[in-house]
């Protein structure tokens, strides 16, 4: 499963979705972002619609920061890519706030968005909450463009969907 990217001190491994570090970083992940929507839509309802099946799991990834010589790498980023009916859907992308605006999040989207191409998709999507602005203006800023709701989100209509279109190269 092990084709490593280095990138400066960032280095990017395909991991399976029980890994420890993945479990911890999506820990990390819920505890930021659920208290945002604790206002809204059941707990349930949320919950479903946001599960991942990991039979689905096309993809999971993890970033890891190298710190001074000597010390062990520490996980810093996060995302998974499942299918949802014939497209890849980015899920639970996560960067510890201590490593945002480092790059983390770039190499994160590189790594899905060349797994879909090498799938054969045409685009990727995702699905992220208006109480994400930063998530937004990242998906924005890398080419992504809004599009409808679409399942499983119906429940959650303050949700953001978004796709990013490939260009298909012919010759």
């Amino acid at each position: 499963m092990a084709h490593d990217i280095k990138t400066s001190s960032l280095h990017i491994r395909e991991v399976s979705w029980t890994h420890p570090d993945a479990e911890a970083l999506r820990g990390e992940m819920a505890a930021e972002v659920g208290p945002r929507y604790s206002d809204r839509v059941s707990t349930a309802d949320r919950a479903a619609a946001n599960s991942v099946d990991p039979q689905s799991v096309h993809l999971t990834v993890v970033v890891y920061a190298s710190g001074r010589e000597g010390d062990e790498p520490q996980p810093v980023g996060h995302a998974t890519l499942r299918w949802n009916g014939a497209d890849l859907e980015l899920k639970r992308m996560f960067v510890k706030p201590s490593h945002r605006g480092g790059g983390v999040s770039t190499l994160i989207l590189d790594t899905v968005e060349d797994a879909a191409r090498k799938a054969g998709r045409p685009r990727l999507i995702l699905q992220t909450g208006d109480r994400q602005p930063d998530a937004v203006r990242l998906y924005e800023k890398s080419g992504y463009s809004r599009i409808p709701i679409f399942s499983p989100y119906e429940v959650m209509p303050f949700s953001n969907c978004f796709e990013k279109v490939f260009v298909q190269l012919h010759g």
